[in-house]
């Protein structure tokens, strides 16, 4: 490409940042990245109404913690003279003009301005979904200004493309019937055509388009960095919503998407977001992490401390960080708190109480000997008791007496957790209520 490349993000801080947000910021920013190009963010902001500061901040925020960094960033708002310029000089060149006609909106008007459609067929050559034909006679003269001083989106994003050199418009499949209109404003003012790409849609399990009135909260980056996803994981997952590298590999770091993505590989049809498969690309990453770097990320989603031997454990059960909490209080709720049950649950099947309490005997015999209190130390020794009288015998009391739990780590792990006297202590718990 001879020219430069400049790609933008242009959300609008109404509300927060949609996952499909997410996948059209990404791919703007890993086609820059990958042609040595610029990523600009542009807060379109116009809508006095409807915008609000602390989403401008949410917005940019939730773009940083992903690790998708502009290089330009420019707010619509500010731009407000231009825009008003260019206006003007649509007017002047018969290109548009004032419309005398009652407008009831925000208030009543008596005038917008129009743009002068010629009436032509335009072809969209779009990268993604190669080219589109489309008569601009069914537009009719549309609006472009609602004053002077008053210019709507489709101005507004024509002379801020074209302002800040965009060469790639990357946005969503939504915006493909707003692309005549823009083509023709481009004309008008003798801009250059951008190259266009619109991704396909995301779509819900059910194939319906994935959207904040449907689906609520889950649609935004907010819920999922609030249950304890990673940026890393969220970003791999969302580049592969409707994009393949024409290869089996699946888990790619931001800089392998950026050296592998192409325009050409997105799909047309639209891409289901698959939670099933988020929580996979999310567990892979928190494998990936260091000990102490899991360790201080739990800390924000779990306030008690955690002791250390059960982070491992922790490691291996969670696929998001937000499932911490739950497995402390219920499963692991063991080591916080003595646990209460009756007698009848320590008895394994159909086995009698008077035999569990001689099981309980010869396991507390055995324990008391025992010296390393490891996990792989416990199971040696207790291991050919559960061969002999039944595996079940041994271990379920044991677990139940420990635990108070039918849903618990193995009796060995738990054991190493509370140590030998804890262990000791619940076991003649167990035995003397039989």
């Amino acid at each position: 490409m001879s020219k430069k490349v400049v790609t933008r993000f242009a959300p609008s801080p109404t509300g927060f940042l949609h996952i499909g947000g997410v996948r059209t910021a990404l791919f703007a920013f890993l086609f820059a990245r990958k042609n040595g190009g610029i990523f600009a963010l542009r807060i379109e902001d116009t809508d006095k109404v409807r915008s609000k500061e602390e989403w401008t901040e949410g917005l940019v925020d939730d773009l940083e913690w992903l690790g998708l960094k502009h290089d330009v960033f420019v707010k619509q708002s500010n731009r407000v003279d231009i825009h008003n310029s260019y206006i003007k000089k649509l007017i002047d060149s018969g290109h548009a003009y004032i419309s005398k006609e009652k407008v009831i909106e925000e208030g009543q008007r008596d005038e917008v301005i129009r743009f002068k459609n010629p009436n032509k067929k335009v072809i969209i050559n779009d990268l993604i979904r190669g080219d589109v034909e489309v008569d601009t006679t069914d537009l009719g003269d549309f609006v472009i200004a609602k004053s002077l001083n008053e210019p709507v989106y489709h101005l507004a994003v024509v002379v801020d493309d074209y302002d800040m050199g965009i060469t790639h418009v990357i946005r969503a499949e939504e915006h493909l019937s707003n692309t005549p209109r823009q083509i023709l404003i481009q004309e008008g003012i003798g801009a250059p055509r951008p190259i266009y790409a619109h991704l396909p849609l995301v779509l819900a399990e059910d194939k319906s388009k994935l959207s904040k009135r449907k689906h609520g909260e889950t649609v935004s980056l907010t819920y999922y960095r609030n249950k304890g996803y990673l940026s890393e994981a969220i970003l791999n997952f969302v580049a592969m919503i409707g994009w393949n590298p024409g290869t089996d590999q699946e888990i790619f770091s931001l800089k392998e998407l950026i050296e592998n993505f192409d325009l050409e590989k997105v799909q047309k049809g639209g891409a289901v977001f698959n939670i099933e498969k988020l929580n996979w690309f999310n567990k892979k990453y928190i494998e990936k992490m260091s000990d102490g770097d899991f360790a201080k990320y739990a800390k924000n989603f779990y306030s008690e401390t955690i002791p250390e031997k059960v982070l491992p454990l922790l490691k291996e059960r969670i696929s998001y960080f937000g499932e911490i909490k739950d497995i402390m209080e219920n499963e692991f709720s063991f080591i916080k708190s003595v646990p209460k049950y009756n007698k009848e649950s320590l008895k394994w099947k159909n086995e009698t109480l008077e035999n569990t309490k001689t099981y309980l005997e010869e396991i507390i015999k055995i324990l008391e000997k025992q010296k390393s209190f490891s996990k792989e130390k416990v199971k040696e020794s207790l291991w050919p008791l559960a061969e002999g009288k039944g595996k079940g015998n041994i271990l379920w009391p044991m677990r139940y007496a420990l635990s108070g739990r039918e849903k618990s780590p193995d009796p060995f792990i738990i054991a190493e957790i509370l140590g030998k006297k804890e262990t000791l202590n619940r076991l003649n718990f167990a035995h003397d209520l039989l």
